[in-house]
Formats: structure tokens, sequence, C-alpha cells
């Protein structure tokens, strides 16, 4: 089994977390916003941050594949759209990590089409090192280096998902 390290810490997380709701709860003042969280990756971030903001927040989700055996195929499949009309409302994407940007844009373009009045990004991680599409994100809790990642939603073929923090393997 390799081992695993601590990258962020669950008070770093939760930290982090608290400055974040702050940022959307002052940019969305009064506004009710819809959270389209990524499944599955995205759920324990999302509760996380909505559960730390005032504002009505309505979740919506959408599941959307690029990864075969922890690989990126470079291919987006659209596996679950989200149920409700979006038109007209407040949207943010909620992604738990951007690696090469292709699912983001794919997403966004799909969103788009629904018209909403407003679309964010807010991520809990990036990785820059690895962009092959410049999106612009909102908000992002942290930037990390090309590492592999789990924990707080992050899995290894499904595993790990559950840690109160983000570990790596060396």
């Amino acid at each position: 089994m390799k081992e695993l390290n601590v990258l962020i810490n669950n008070a770093r997380l939760e930290k982090r977390l608290d400055e974040m709701a702050k940022e959307i709860e002052k940019d969305y003042k009064g506004k009710e916003i819809i959270f389209v969280g990524i499944l599955k990756g995205s759920v324990p971030f999302m509760w996380e941050l909505a559960k730390r903001i005032k504002n009505n927040i309505i979740f919506e989700f959408i599941e959307v594949s690029s990864y075969e055996n922890n690989e990126s195929t470079g291919t987006i499949t659209l596996h679950k759209d989200i149920k409700t009309s979006i038109e007209g409302k407040n949207i943010i994407i909620v992604e738990d990590i951007i690696d090469t940007g292709r699912t983001l844009d794919f997403l966004i373009k799909h969103i788009k089409e629904k018209n909403p009045n407003s679309l964010k990004i807010v991520t809990l991680l990036s990785k820059p090192s690895r962009r092959v599409i410049e999106l612009n994100v909102d908000y992002i809790g942290f930037r990390i280096e090309d590492k592999y990642v789990v924990g707080f939603g992050l899995d290894d073929n499904q595993n790990l998902r559950n840690l109160p923090y983000i570990g790596y393997y060396e």
C-alpha cells in the first residue's frame, strides 16, 4: 500500500471554506443561488461550503466523466443532467478539482445554453500546471502542484473520498 501524506489538513480546509463562503455571500447579497454540483467528488465540498452561506441555496447535480482508471481520456461524457429549469437563475458550478479544464469548459457551454442570469465557478482545488483549456474561475480554495490527491470528495478509484483532509501519494 502506498503511503498517504497530508497536503491540506482539516483546520486549513475549514478556514478556507469560511473565507470562500464570505466572498460568495458578499457577491450574492440577498440573492438565491443554485449550486450545480459535479458528481461525485464535489458533494462534501458543496455541502460544507453551502452550510456556511446565509443565502437560500438550491442544490442541483450533474454527472460527467472524463477519466478512466485515474487517467483523463480527453473526452467528456454527460451521464446525468440537471432536472429543473435554471433560466434566469444565479448558478455556481461546484467542482472538487480543476485539472486540464476540459470538463468545466464542456459544462460552462452546456449550462450557458440553459440561459442562467449569471454563471460562476467555485473549486476546492486547482492544478494550473495541468491546464489545457484556460478558464475564468471565480472562487478557488487552493492552488496545488501536480500531485495525485484524495480525500474530502476526491477519490482513488472511488476510495478515500471520506477523508476529512486532502492527502496525496508521493
